[in-house]
């Protein structure tokens, strides 16, 4: 495994202290005031827009959402900063949860479950409980609101990214854990220095991935709607619900035009750099012949200014890896077989327990606030509603997987494919409204088929992004082996590379198939205007009860749609994963 530092493998050398450019000046001077100006915007930028979020409320009435053209620059960054804020929450969220389900197999039977059921849950459910209790956080401030926006993306964003950490960490080759203890690492130490960097790949990729799948319900998010209460952010996504109130085709194009210009920059500040980064981890004994690059990071790594910066934060996290702590000890005391099975049939009674008690007060709740007949009725859309998932998935593997290798084995086309890709899984389904509108009532198409695509529009991606990530990840020397082997066809695909990428398939599959049960709220219901279509299922089941406000059937649409979810991930997808880390691993 390569974790060598900045090396000339992916950045020119640094030995050029005489170079001096056509203008007479200094080379790493024009390097310096390019990085300088970079870091400034971002500073500005972050300083901006924190104050806006900490304005009044009463702000929010002063200035309405305007269709204006010109309004469109500050809505951009207004929306680019709840989904920066909230990737970051995301990442912290990943790496404490996902590390916790990891490592401790008593932690990981609930933690695990317990985000099969957060995945489950639409962003209108969290919205519909979440929007009054931030509010009240923040009396008469803009920040509970922002607050509640922010969560609602973080929701769209952070359970991709730990269920790649998770399947990363379950899939540690052995002969990196041999290393840890051969070198005499701490828990501490072997996350920072073996571990985090060997998922570190894969997480890169689906935190793109869940940066743009955040874009997928900014609408929602912005545009908060519950009951009698309706709350606009300034933003892109409450710019572009009021274009599609209005009808107003023009200020949809110029909202993809920002999206699209705000997507290829946060690419080129963002993403490419880390994935440039991120490549010096990659497992393999060999080094691969073609290696990512990045214009921002060699800019960063040539500039003398920014590591004279920067070298304090570097002197500081080297010293805090370093320290030993959960020091792993030979002497530490172990449990008999016998105890070992009593403390697991205690642990099992006391979750056995929290759940009766949980479904004690459930049923409590609906025998008071539904009939069994809307039980049934919600029953028979959730299974309307998990066939067209099912269906959905099946073919946005069958498309999408051999896209992905192909993509993933060639890094320059997945430089190429990157941009492309993150605008595609950005691009929210609200935008082909007016689309699915004109073709239905065109055609006289029957909205129960003709919706479903849009289910899987956003969420198809995350099969993509993690094809290509393991596509991406596989070691160079396997490869060769293979093709010295002369192993090809269908042969080279299932003893090879399917194998190889099965674990982040795994990953991109069930977010997809979570993504598409969440989209289904905003799918199976289109409107442009006046004109509005509704297709069978939950989820326009659960949007027309969050429009109406009530709680009561938000809750058994909510309930129902993640015990289904769940049920299928413990019982589907949990034993393929549980395959792949015994299996699929390369040691």
């Amino acid at each position: 495994m390569q974790v060598s530092g900045l090396s000339q493998r992916f950045v020119p050398r640094i030995a050029f202290s005489g170079a001096v450019g056509k203008s007479g000046v200094p080379r790493h001077v024009w390097f310096d005031a390019i990085a300088f100006a970079i870091v400034i915007s971002l500073f500005v930028f972050f300083s901006w827009g924190m104050s806006e979020m900490a304005a009044p409320i009463s702000k929010l009435e002063q200035t309405p959402i305007s269709l204006d053209i010109v309004n469109l620059p500050s809505y951009a960054l207004r929306t680019t900063l709840r989904m920066l804020l909230a990737v970051l929450a995301s990442l912290v969220f990943t790496l404490i949860y996902a590390t916790l389900a990891a490592k401790s197999r008593k932690a990981g039977q609930i933690l695990i479950p317990i985000l099969d059921i957060l995945q489950s849950v639409p962003v209108l459910g969290y919205i519909s409980f979440t929007v009054t209790g931030f509010i009240a956080l923040f009396p008469g401030s803009m920040m509970g609101v922002e607050c509640a926006a922010i969560f609602a993306i973080f929701t769209s964003q952070a359970w991709n990214m730990t269920f790649s950490m998770y399947q990363s960490l379950t899939t540690i080759p052995n002969d990196m854990n041999e290393a840890s203890f051969v070198f005499k690492l701490s828990s501490w130490q072997k996350f920072w220095k073996m571990e985090l960097p060997y998922a570190m790949p894969g997480l890169i990729w689906n935190t793109m991935m869940s940066m743009s799948g955040g874009w997928f319900f900014v609408v929602a998010s912005e545009a908060i709607t519950v009951g009698n209460q309706q709350i606009t952010l300034p933003g892109i996504g409450s710019y572009i619900s009021l274009a599609i109130e209005h009808k107003d085709m023009s200020a949809i194009g110029w909202a993809i035009f920002t999206m699209t210009i705000v997507i290829l920059l946060y690419d080129q500040l963002l993403f490419r750099p880390l994935v440039a980064w991120s490549d010096k981890f990659r497992y393999e004994l060999t080094a691969s012949q073609e290696i990512p690059r990045s214009w921002v990071l060699t800019l960063f790594v040539k500039s003398r200014l920014c590591r004279k910066l920067f070298k304090p934060v570097g002197w500081i996290s080297h010293r805090i890896l370093r320290i030993r702590l959960f020091k792993q000890s030979s002497n530490s005391f172990h449990f008999t077989d016998s105890e070992a099975r009593l403390f697991d049939y205690l642990w099992y009674a006391l979750i056995v327990l929290f759940g009766i008690t949980a479904l004690r007060h459930l049923a409590v709740f609906l025998v008071m606030s539904v009939e069994w007949r809307d039980i049934t009725h919600v029953t028979f859309l959730a299974c309307i509603t998990m066939l067209r998932v099912i269906v959905l998935i099946i073919l946005a593997s069958i498309v999408w997987v051999p896209v992905g290798v192909y993509i993933g084995l060639r890094p320059k086309m997945a430089e190429m494919i990157q941009p492309l890709a993150q605008f595609l899984a950005a691009f929210p389904a609200n935008l082909l409204f007016p689309v699915a509108v004109f073709a239905i009532s065109r055609y006289h198409l029957n909205p129960n088929i003709w919706l479903s695509p849009l289910m899987i529009l956003g969420t198809q991606w995350y099969i993509l992004f993690n094809v290509i990530a393991g596509a991406s990840a596989f070691p160079n020397d396997l490869r060769e082996a293979s093709r010295n082997l002369h192993v090809k066809g269908w042969l080279w695909w299932r003893k090879v590379m399917l194998p190889g990428v099965f674990p982040y398939y795994l990953t991109g599959a069930i977010t997809a198939s979570g993504g598409a049960w969440n989209a289904s709220i905003v799918s199976e219901v289109v409107s442009w205007g006046d004109q509005s279509y509704e297709a069978v299922g939950l989820g326009a089941y659960i949007a027309q009860q969050t429009s109406a406000g009530d709680y009561a059937h938000i809750a058994l649409g909510v309930g129902t749609m993640s015990f289904i979810v769940v049920l299928f991930n413990k019982f589907f997808w949990r034993p393929l994963y549980n395959v792949a880390a015994r299996k699929l691993r390369f040691d």
